[in-house]
């Protein structure tokens, strides 16, 4: 297995943030050529350099290996939902293997945007999610310690995982199609539906993982992803205030995940016409916690104690895989 140092960590960071810089350099081109090339990069192909990995010391953190590994399952999802949505393809396929069986994606396609913000706030959380990706997976050892991805839905038809949950939600009727990809609230409301879920699971994990290094590759982790899900609820909130049926969407998904995570009343909306909900805290104004067997209802579209479903129809991969069994 492997370790994480502080000059590790600030060493992937500065890696991080080149890479951004070369991103939006070679995307602001307009030669088809340049573009195709950093749509590859930013996918997770190789573009010359290498990733920092943490130096390899003996560790016998099982428990916060299985719990990154949680993570990671969570990040390969959200990778490949951005990389779809901004870019028109899937995550690399070096970054998708590894410990346990590689699966497929289903559905995932290029957003169809009209509001160019939209579009570049896609385009930078995708990044994101594919250093996430690739920052867990080193940190785990890469492919002998890090699990591979597990087979994931992300589709808008009639088998969607993104249709099942919106029907469930009564975003839209029984018979009718969410897909994600169709234009910009669509697309936000898929991000919606995911980012709250990962911030909660984060937040959650906190109190599992012992070793300080991994504690703080996961805070920082967790505020990247608050960040990008208080974008994504202005972002619907603003929309909202010219289209009050984005509210009632937003509230609804909302209402979902909460019937599905269990009794307790954890997740919130983005607000109404007259009063925003920006940030989703108790009375402290402390971000909720999601159990693993939480979030993973939620991802498995499921109340039940199961092993599948949903977004993740064959299950995730490592040793923390059942949902709980929420009534």
């Amino acid at each position: 297995m492997t370790d994480l140092s502080t000059a590790a960590v600030l060493d992937a960071i500065t890696e991080r943030r080149s890479e951004r810089r070369d991103f939006l350099r070679y995307a602001g081109g307009a030669a088809a050529s340049a573009g195709a090339l950093s749509l590859l990069a930013a996918c997770g192909g190789s573009d010359g350099t290498a990733t920092p990995t943490p130096t390899p010391t003996a560790s016998s953190a099982t428990a916060d290996l299985d719990v990154l590994n949680f993570a990671l399952n969570l990040e390969y999802l959200e990778a490949q939902f951005y990389c779809w949505a901004a870019f028109g393809q899937p995550l690399a396929a070096a970054l998708t293997v590894g410990v346990g069986t590689t699966g497929t994606v289903t559905g995932g396609a290029a957003a169809k945007f009209s509001d160019p913000i939209v579009a570049q706030y896609a385009r930078e959380i995708a990044l994101d999610e594919i250093a996430h990706v690739t920052f867990l997976r080193s940190v785990l050892g890469g492919g002998t310690g890090a699990v591979a991805m597990p087979a994931i839905n992300i589709g808008g038809d009639a088998n969607g995982a993104f249709t099942a949950a919106a029907r469930a939600a009564r975003v839209v009727g029984e018979t009718e199609l969410f897909n994600p990809y169709d234009n910009d609230i669509n697309f936000l409301l898929g991000a919606y539906l995911l980012e709250d879920v990962g911030v909660s699971a984060y937040k959650g994990a906190a109190p599992l993982i012992t070793n300080k290094v991994y504690l703080e590759a996961a805070a920082g982790i967790l505020a990247t992803e608050s960040y990008h899900a208080g974008l994504i609820r202005s972002v619907l909130y603003r929309k909202g205030i010219d289209a009050t049926t984005i509210f009632a969407q937003a509230n609804a998904l909302s209402d979902a995940r909460d019937s599905l995570d269990g009794g307790s009343d954890i997740d919130q909306g983005i607000g109404d016409a007259t009063t925003a909900n920006i940030v989703p805290t108790d009375a402290n104004g402390l971000a909720y916690s999601r159990s693993t067997g939480q979030v993973l209802n939620i991802v498995y579209l499921n109340k039940a104690a199961v092993g599948s479903g949903g977004f993740f129809p064959s299950g995730i991969n490592g040793n923390i895989r059942t949902s709980a069994a929420s009534g």
